[in-house]
């Protein structure tokens, strides 16, 4: 069945994961969606670790449903050839440090004179202008400018770290996702193509704020404080390990307090309520800590789920595929790539009850349908070999 975005084509002319994970969103909705690399240097994460006949495990999770071309825009053939596909688009995106693109001559200024209703995507690290604008920018980085490395602090090791996975980028991703199918929406309504502006800068700390930035939201006096949010993130030891444990209400306070062998917390006047739960927090921790160790992880989450205790074990990345509910929803799936072989994928993450997008294929080796696409575009196969010739494309 044809997805949401079926009939609408994208040019992606970005690389590593911020701009071709927010394609890739539109690629799993419907899009058709062309990959765009230059010839002499291809996207990075093409040369990453966890490589098989010509694929990256980095790029595959990227680039899903794609088709690739590669053109040198610094050629006069090259730079022709994208026009001609950007003429055809509906959206263009790219992320570039500011000026490169329109070096190029594919700045949105140029793309928009030859078509109006384009939507044009551009994601920079601090943005299009300011004194950061020009500064190279990567996700660890952006982390630590926008206060997720200031809250990775646990007690027991206080020195600040990084969420060890890309964070930035893939909040940047989703953000830029998100905007372009509000564009595409507000064409539908009237309105002619547009340039979108993001940072890795603004939607990091975006993404942050609601949760991360509590402490620093309400401004002047009189302001009841407490524990932030991120205060009370914490792993529960175990015997042999460790759990998540999460308790919110009186009565899921009251499930742990069972769970432990200690029903009489109940209807104890220190643990009781919220309230008091506050007031002896010191003590209420030691209780927690001693308690838990006293049983193996197995038994524990055996006990949490009898009485309902939001939680579950911390599990190692190998066993995530086996997760009961992992495995229900059908969330990963395998492929078998004529190169790569085999290999998993996880589903996109929403679920169309008319629209639903069959999953698309496996991301494209470099180059692979650079015939097939300049051809829809009217290219001859005599113009397309002697581009090939020149090195205009590959």
């Amino acid at each position: 069945m044809p997805g949401p975005l079926a009939g609408i084509k994208v040019i992606d002319f970005s690389a590593v994961i911020s701009g071709p994970l927010s394609s890739m969103i539109l690629a799993d909705q419907g899009a058709d969606v062309i990959k765009v690399e230059s010839p002499g240097r291809p996207d990075l994460l093409r040369k990453e670790w966890y490589f098989r006949g010509g694929l990256t495990s980095m790029f595959a999770n990227c680039n899903r449903g794609k088709r690739s071309v590669a053109i040198d825009l610094q050629s006069e053939a090259g730079l022709e050839a994208a026009y001609r596909l950007c003429d055809e688009a509906d959206v263009v995106f790219e992320n570039f440090r500011p000026g490169v693109m329109e070096r190029l001559k594919v700045g949105p200024e140029h793309l928009h004179a030859r078509n109006p209703g384009l939507i044009y995507c551009r994601i920079t690290g601090y943005g299009q202008t300011g004194p950061w604008s020009g500064k190279r920018a990567y996700d660890p980085v952006t982390q630590a400018t926008t206060g997720y490395v200031a809250i990775q602090n646990n007690p027991e090791v206080p020195i600040p770290d990084l969420v060890r996975n890309a964070l930035v980028d893939k909040a940047t991703a989703y953000s830029a996702a998100q905007a372009v199918t509000a564009a595409l929406f507000a064409r539908e309504k009237g309105e002619v193509g547009q340039t979108i502006s993001l940072s890795l800068l603004d939607a990091g700390l975006a993404f942050f704020w609601p949760d991360g930035m509590m402490k620093h939201t309400m401004l002047g006096e009189g302001v009841r404080e407490g524990p932030a949010l991120y205060d009370r993130y914490r792993l529960t030891e175990t015997k042999d390990g460790h759990i998540v444990m999460w308790a919110g209400a009186d009565n899921e306070w009251h499930a742990v307090f069972r769970c432990l062998g200690l029903p009489e917390l109940c209807g104890d006047e220190r643990y009781a309520t919220g309230r008091a739960r506050m007031e002896n927090g010191e003590s209420l921790g030691v209780l927690l800590y001693e308690e838990f160790r006293k049983w193996t992880t197995a038994e524990i989450v055996e006990r949490m789920e009898a009485e309902h205790v939001p939680g579950g074990p911390v599990l190692p990345l190998e066993e995530v595929p086996e997760n009961v509910q992992i495995q229900h929803n059908q969330t990963l799936y395998e492929v078998e790539h004529p190169t790569a072989g085999r290999m998993r994928q996880c589903r996109p993450a929403a679920l169309f009850s008319g629209t639903q997008a069959e999953i698309g294929s496996v991301a494209p080796l470099f180059g692979e349908q650079t015939d097939e696409v300049l051809g829809e575009v009217g290219f001859s196969s005599d113009e397309i070999a002697a581009m090939k010739a020149s090195g205009a494309i590959k």
